[in-house]
C-alpha cells in the first residue's frame, strides 16, 4: 500500500509520520507542488491542505477510485459541501474525515453513556492563538483567511462532539466577534443549539489566556463536568460527586483514525469505535458546520496585535 499525504503543514507532517510508524509507504507532497500524476500508483490519499481547495482533491480521488482521508472541515459552505459528498458518494464507506475527538477516551466514555435525561449542554474551546506554536504567523497562516478560516471552522472539533452526543438538535443562531484587521475572520464564535429536549451552546475562541477545553452536561439524572486538559471526568448525580482520571498520548487519537482508515482501504473490520466518522457517516454533523460558518453575525470587535 502507498498513501500519498497532500499538505506539508503540521498536520500533514504528522499523518506523514503516523504513517510510517505503522509501516505503511507513504509520500508527502505539498499543495503547492502537488500535480495530479502525484496520485499515480497510490492506494490512498490524505488530504491535509487549506480547506478551501480540498474540494479540488477530492473530485481528483472521486475519478480515480481513490479512499480518502480528509482533514476536517470537509467545506464550509452548504454548496460545496452537498457536491462534495455527492462525487464522492461511491467510495464513501471507504474514506474517512479527521473528526479526531471521537477517539479520545474520555468522549468515548461520555458518548456510551445514557445521556436521554440531560436537558443542558455547553462545550468549550480556547486559548491564545499567538501562543499556539514557536514561531508560527497567526496573520500567515490559513486561520487568518476570511475563506477557510477563523475559530469555528479551526476549532469545529467541539461542533462535532456536540452533534455527536445530542443528533436531534439544530442551529438556533450564531454570534461572533471579529477583528479590524482580518475581515470575515472569526476570533470567538458562540453557537446556540436546541432541539430533542436539550439546548446548549458550542464556544471557541482564539483569545484566551488560559487554554481551556470542557464539556458540561445538566440532567435531571445529574450534572457531568469533562475537562479534556484537566484530564478529569466528574458525574453528580445529588449523592456526592464521582471523579475519573485518565492519562493518554495526544497523538494517539490520530493513530487509531489512521489505523481506521487503514482498515477501510483494505477492506478490514475497524476499531468499532460508536462514532466512526466514516464518510457516508457524517454528512449531517458537516452540514451542521458550514450552516453555522454561513449563519455567522459578527456583533463585536476586539483588538490586540494578531502578526
Amino acid at each position: 500500500m502507498t498513501v500519498v499525504v497532500i499538505g506539508a503543514g503540521s498536520i500533514g507532517k504528522r499523518h506523514f509520520g503516523n504513517l510510517e510508524t505503522l509501516g505503511v509507504k507513504a509520500r508527502l507532497v505539498g499543495w503547492r507542488a502537488f500535480r495530479p500524476a502525484d496520485l499515480e500508483g497510490a492506494s490512498a490519499v490524505v488530504i491535509a491542505t487549506a480547506t478551501q481547495v480540498r474540494a479540488e482533491i477530492v473530485t481528483l480521488c472521486a475519478a480515480r477510485d481513490l479512499p480518502f482521508y480528509v482533514e476536517k472541515p470537509l467545506a464550509y459552505r452548504a454548496d460545496d459541501l452537498a457536491h462534495m459528498m455527492t462525487i464522492a458518494a461511491p467510495l464513501a464507506e471507504r474514506c474517512l474525515v479527521g473528526f479526531m475527538m471521537r477517539y479520545h477516551p474520555a468522549f468515548r466514555d461520555l458518548a456510551q453513556m445514557d445521556l436521554s435525561g440531560v436537558y443542558g449542554f455547553s462545550l468549550e474551546i480556547g486559548h491564545d492563538v499567538r501562543q499556539w506554536r514557536q514561531n508560527w504567523s497567526f496573520a500567515g497562516s490559513y486561520a487568518a483567511r476570511p475563506e477557510g478560516g477563523g475559530v469555528l471552522l479551526d476549532l469545529c472539533h467541539e461542533l462535532d462532539m456536540a452533534h455527536c452526543l445530542f443528533p436531534d438538535v439544530g442551529l438556533r443562531g450564531v454570534d461572533a466577534l471579529g477583528h479590524a484587521d482580518f475581515a470575515g475572520v472569526d476570533f470567538a464564535s458562540r453557537i446556540a443549539l436546541a432541539g430533542g429536549g436539550a439546548q446548549g451552546t458550542v464556544a471557541m475562541d482564539y483569545l484566551s489566556p488560559v487554554s481551556l477545553r470542557r464539556i458540561a452536561l445538566r440532567g435531571t439524572g445529574g450534572t457531568i463536568d469533562l475537562d479534556f486538559i484537566g484530564g478529569t471526568l466528574v458525574m453528580d448525580s445529588g449523592q456526592g460527586a464521582q471523579a475519573r482520571d485518565w492519562t493518554f498520548e495526544r497523538n494517539d487519537m490520530f493513530l487509531d483514525a489512521m489505523r481506521d482508515f487503514l482498515a477501510l482501504v483494505d477492506g478490514r473490520a475497524t476499531s468499532g469505535i460508536d462514532h466512526l466518522p466514516r464518510l457516508d457517516r457524517v454528512g449531517t454533523s458537516c452540514a451542521l458546520i458550514a450552516q453555522a460558518w454561513e449563519a455567522r453575525r459578527f456583533s463585536g470587535m476586539i483588538t490586540g496585535d494578531y502578526p
